[in-house]
């Protein structure tokens, strides 16, 4: 757990209640401030980032609501420009423009990316800005994908103000279809084997009937 993490998570609210429970000791050395800072993207990280195709997004509107929506792309649409800086391109959608709202009224945002196949999860806290295609169009052009259709509106850049691994307990395992690939494969390949090994039998066995009978 970071400093960073346990300095916004932390609030008074939730230290009364770990006293109460009894967790206040064990956690208090995450808010000293020998403590590891957490708030700056390590090789670990970039690589995790540059490989996820979706991330769990939560802002807050203007009336104190949390507004949390999936977020999906190529793999590697969520970009690391540097060490305290993510950023994504923003598509044409349903033009509700609920998060861009939020966002343009409280820049504070959440993400947490998730990886089934290997229960992990990341978590991120941090301030986005709201960039327009028109605005600075070689920086959106720098986040889209020319594989993946879609028009961009803008650029979501985000400063990180804190980073957590969170526990692996609890997170279902899950997998794609195209994670699943690896796995199948052999499967349908011994099941093709089979099928082949079956037809040969088949006709051998029909073969056999009919010198049989003559």
């Amino acid at each position: 757990m970071s400093r960073a993490f346990a300095e916004i998570s932390f609030t008074p609210s939730v230290r009364a209640l770990q006293e109460q429970n009894g967790s206040a000791h064990g956690y208090a050395k995450f808010l000293n401030p020998d403590a590891d800072r957490g708030d700056r993207v390590g090789p670990l990280e970039a690589e995790f980032i540059s490989g996820s195709d979706g991330f769990y997004q939560a802002s807050v509107t203007e009336t104190g609501w949390p507004y949390v929506q999936f977020r999906g792309g190529p793999v590697g649409f969520l970009k690391v420009l540097d060490d305290q800086t993510l950023a994504y391109a923003d598509f044409r959608g349903n033009r509700q423009y609920l998060s861009v709202g939020n966002l343009s009224d409280d820049n504070r945002i959440s993400l947490i990316l998730m990886d089934y196949p290997n229960q992990r999860r990341l978590k991120v806290w941090g301030r986005a800005k709201l960039v327009n295609a028109t605005d600075d169009p070689q920086l959106v052009q720098r986040l889209q994908d020319p594989s993946y259709r879609g028009h961009p509106e803008r650029a979501v850049v985000i400063t990180i103000e804190a980073l957590d691994w969170n526990c692996p307990q609890h997170i279902p395992q899950r997998m794609t279809i195209k994670e699943l690939e690896p796995q199948l494969e052999p499967i349908r390949a011994e099941l093709s084997r089979l099928k082949a090994e079956n037809e040969t039998l088949r006709l051998a066995l029909e073969k056999s009937d009919t010198s049989t009978r003559l």
